[in-house]
């Protein structure tokens, strides 16, 4: 059995964890327990998101085995070198559980050098999502103007998961149309600009989620993360929203459903 802090109890199933990543090793041995689990701890739903086109097409096979689990396809910012090509991910995105194209973007905390690579690369994958009428799950790290920029030029639905940046950032993501992905790193005492962001994101625009396995929240910071956990990130929006965790749990439910048309 994996266990539960008593806050993640819940008699209603009222998550979706709009962003997971259930295909990687550190769930190997715990995996088909946890997955068949979930759904009795209140997880109504999951996207499971691939990085490039082995970890894709994972992501799929994962998405055919458990009902209530969906996936994304895509290549991340660090995976550019695995060989995926854009036309590989078009072809995984016609599954029909698949909702979106994704984990996509840019990453200028790891590698910096292949800005204009990285650029291509994800402009691409944004015109494969528009001419798909799929959202995008966007990744962001270190490149906020960058990003930005993209965004505001492409104009796609979707979502900038595991938000970090500034409020400012966050107004012209919601100007454009789009949601902020909000995890466990809100409940980090070290979290200084998301608490602020928190605060302002419409009630239509939040989405709640997990990057799992990592990222679990206070106070199981560093151990493995899954989607069980989600109401310990809920119940710190809440907190800063001055609403009751059950409503943002409802809430990040339906903008999900509203997304991903699930």
């Amino acid at each position: 059995m994996i266990s539960y802090p008593e806050d993640c109890i819940l008699k209603k199933a009222l998550i979706f964890d709009s962003h997971a990543h259930y295909t990687d090793e550190k769930f190997d041995d715990i995996r088909d327990e946890l997955l068949n689990e979930l759904p009795k701890n209140g997880v109504c739903g999951v996207i499971t998101c691939g990085c490039d086109y082995k970890s894709s097409k994972e992501a799929i096979s994962l998405s055919k085995k458990y009902g209530y689990m969906y996936c994304a396809v895509g290549i991340h910012p660090e995976n550019l070198d695995s060989g995926t090509t854009v036309n590989q991910i078009e072809k995984l995105s016609k599954y029909e559980k698949c909702v979106a194209i994704g984990e996509i973007g840019l990453d200028y905390y790891y590698n910096s050098e292949n800005k204009q690579e990285q650029i291509k690369v994800f402009e691409q994958q944004i015109l494969l999502a528009k001419d798909l009428s799929l959202p995008v799950i966007v990744h962001d790290r270190d490149a906020h103007a960058d990003t930005l920029e993209i965004l505001k030029k492409h104009k796609p639905k979707g979502v900038v998961h595991c938000f970090s940046g500034s409020p400012e950032m966050a107004k012209e993501i919601i100007n454009i149309g789009m949601y902020i992905g909000v995890g466990g790193v809100v409940t980090f005492k070290n979290a200084k600009r998301l608490p602020e962001v928190v605060a302002i994101v419409p009630d239509n625009r939040l989405l709640i989620e997990t990057d799992c396995p990592y990222l679990s929240p206070e106070p199981l910071r560093g151990k493995i993360c899954h989607s069980g956990l989600i109401p310990l990130t809920a119940k710190k929006i809440a907190q800063i929203r001055k609403v009751k965790t059950e409503d943002i749990l409802k809430l990040t439910l339906q903008n999900t459903k509203d997304l991903f048309r699930v």
